[in-house]
């Protein structure tokens, strides 16, 4: 009996190692949870001066970590966790290429946010339109040998334009298979090369319903910005593109002295491009969270008219707001949860306390 006690334990032991194992072994995908609101006086200076004024603004952020099972598990039972696939975080580029992309993306939203804080501000600023940073090459891009990642497109049979839309648009309504010159740059050095455009599939683009032509590649501008007086932005070791208009009201803010915060402490997030416009971005309700955690009394979000179309493309089937407000009327009451289409709307929130008309 003894014996066979000792087998008995010997094999569970067995079984609860391999559970363990199990348990701790990485899977394909990582866990994306609520991550940090940093205040963004840290890492902007202008004229060499951090902002000192009570108020704050927050650079909200989701972090994410690689998945094993007990992660996965958790993400069934924790509201604030979810998981994602490898592919769906990355675009399927390696860690080293996914990482550089989200720097092109931050470095870009940058640039919209001086663009826009200077004009809103009436002082200097000169941009320069580089190009097209290339963030993915498809596969069945006829460039997919000959364009990198990291490049930037600045001629397209020698046409250059002053924004990513007019690359866009000389390519669109051009027939399948016709080649096209492409003039580029690739660590400070120029290069060029040829390819065939490609038909790109159909987007929810009311300009483009049945798609339009392309060479294949995701992009986002590449803009260099000279200013008075001059900015300097360190975002350290955040990335993308959704810190955008967070960064604007930071820089315009400072820029004019500080009189918009009034000791809040604001917390949001979207993309922001030259003309101002706020864009969607993911894991809203994580951001949300992250306000919570700072204290944050004001959360902007980006703010979409849902219609039915719209509503099968979001996440979770709610648009930003819709997803921001319920994530807050749930776990963080405290918290205002401010619609914005553009950043006019959000200066004239915090100015004046006016909310924008909306659809729910």
């Amino acid at each position: 009996m003894r014996k066979k006690s000792k087998i008995i334990a010997a094999i569970a032991a067995v079984f609860v190692v391999i559970g363990i194992g199990g348990l701790l072994w990485p899977i394909d995908g990582y866990i994306e949870a609520p991550g940090q609101a940093d205040n963004l006086a840290q890492f902007v200076k202008i004229d060499g001066k951090t902002d000192n004024s009570k108020g704050r603004y927050n650079i909200t952020s989701v972090y994410l970590s690689k998945a094993n099972g007990l992660g996965y598990l958790q993400t069934l039972i924790n509201p604030h966790l979810s998981f994602a696939k490898t592919a769906d975080v990355t675009g399927g580029e390696s860690s080293a290429v996914f990482a550089k992309v989200q720097n092109f993306y931050m470095q870009s939203a940058i640039a919209s946010a001086e663009q826009v804080a200077f004009k809103k501000a009436n002082q200097p600023i000169t941009t320069t339109y580089q190009g097209i940073y290339v963030l993915n090459v498809t596969k069945d891009s006829h460039f997919k040998k000959s364009i990198q990642v990291g490049d930037t497109i600045t001629a397209i049979d020698g046409h250059h334009f002053e924004n990513a839309d007019g690359f866009i648009k000389y390519l669109a309504n051009k027939p399948k298979d016709i080649r096209v010159q492409i003039d580029y740059l690739r660590d400070g050095k120029a290069g060029n090369t040829s390819g065939d455009t490609i038909k790109l599939a159909s987007s929810k683009s009311s300009e483009y319903p049945n798609g339009r032509s392309g060479i294949g590649i995701i992009l986002t501008d590449n803009v260099t910005v000279k200013t008075t007086p001059t900015v300097t932005v360190d975002p350290g070791q955040i990335g993308g593109p959704s810190g955008g208009l967070m960064f604007t009201l930071q820089i315009y803010d400072q820029l004019t002295g500080d009189k918009l915060s009034r000791g809040r402490n604001i917390s949001g997030t979207g993309t922001m491009n030259a003309n101002g416009y706020v864009g969607e971005i993911g894991g809203i309700d994580k951001k949300v969270m992250a306000a919570k955690a700072a204290g944050s009394t004001v959360f902007f979000a980006p703010y979409v008219a849902p219609n039915a179309e719209i509503l099968k493309y979001e996440e979770k089937h709610q648009t930003n707001y819709q997803l921001a407000r319920q994530t807050a009327k749930k776990y963080a009451p405290n918290v205002k949860v401010v619609p914005v289409r553009t950043f006019d709307d959000a200066v004239n929130y915090l100015e004046t306390g006016k909310i924008i008309q909306i659809v729910n």
